[in-house]
Parts: C-alpha cells; sequence; structure tokens
C-alpha cells in the first residue's frame, strides 16, 4: 500500500508548448511499471486550455469544479460543467479548458503505451476555442 500525503506532491505551471493561458497541473498517481496510470489534476484560468493533443490509450476526464469547454477535430465546441465525464478515444484529436470567463478544474486519468501518454501537437485557435 502507497499513500501520498497531501501537500506532498508539488504543483506545477502547464509548460507553454502545451497549453494556451494559465494552467495549473497537481500530480494524483503516476503508478510504477507494469502500471501504466498516470492521474492528475489540472486548474484552467478562464481562457486556458491545452493545445490539440491525442493519448494512444485515450483520456478519461472528470471535470470536479467550474465550467470549461471541450474540442474533437472537426466537431463542435462543447461545455462542459462540475460533475462531468468526457471520454477522449484513443488516437482522438482533442482539446480541453476553461471556458472564456470561468476557470475549471479537471481530473484526468491517461495510460501509457510504449512509454508515452500523451502526444502534444498545434495550438487550439482562438476561434477554434470559440468553436467558430
Amino acid at each position: 500500500m502507497q499513500i501520498k500525503q497531501n501537500g506532498s506532491q508539488a504543483s506545477s505551471i502547464g509548460p507553454i508548448g502545451n497549453f494556451t493561458g494559465h494552467a495549473r497541473r497537481d500530480p494524483i498517481h503516476v503508478a510504477a511499471s507494469p502500471s501504466r496510470l498516470a492521474v492528475g489534476a489540472v486548474t484552467f484560468d478562464p481562457g486556458a486550455r491545452t493545445v490539440w493533443h491525442t493519448h494512444p490509450v485515450g483520456q478519461l476526464l472528470v471535470i470536479t469544479a467550474g465550467c470549461g469547454r471541450v474540442g474533437s477535430w472537426g466537431g463542435p465546441v462543447k461545455e462542459v460543467k462540475s460533475g462531468d465525464v468526457v471520454w477522449f478515444e484513443p488516437g482522438e484529436k482533442h482539446w480541453h479548458g476553461a471556458g472564456p470567463t470561468t476557470g475549471m478544474t479537471h481530473i484526468a486519468i491517461t495510460e501509457a503505451e510504449s512509454g508515452s501518454a500523451v502526444d502534444w501537437l498545434e495550438p487550439v485557435t482562438d476561434a477554434q476555442f470559440e468553436g467558430k
């Protein structure tokens, strides 16, 4: 058994190459091999979002606070609120983040394949974020 005490894992700011705007990442759990599981919370300031990206084994988001937006390549932008759950299929090109005037926090659950859990791509444009 392993217990990680609250406050024992350092927060970090989402790197500029992977996020637009201010996003704070708080690790919850990264399992040691043979597990491939990684879990973290991300808090987005209004207007902040990830860049387009994919996950080789998919990604599950649990929205825990606020109101945000999610989008998949070629699809409409959708609003998500606290209590919503979002599943992105393996290889699905997508993004997620806050709303234009509201912050949002989610728990992200991913698995790695061949040592990689995410492939970061290009930034989401303001027009894409606005659903235009």
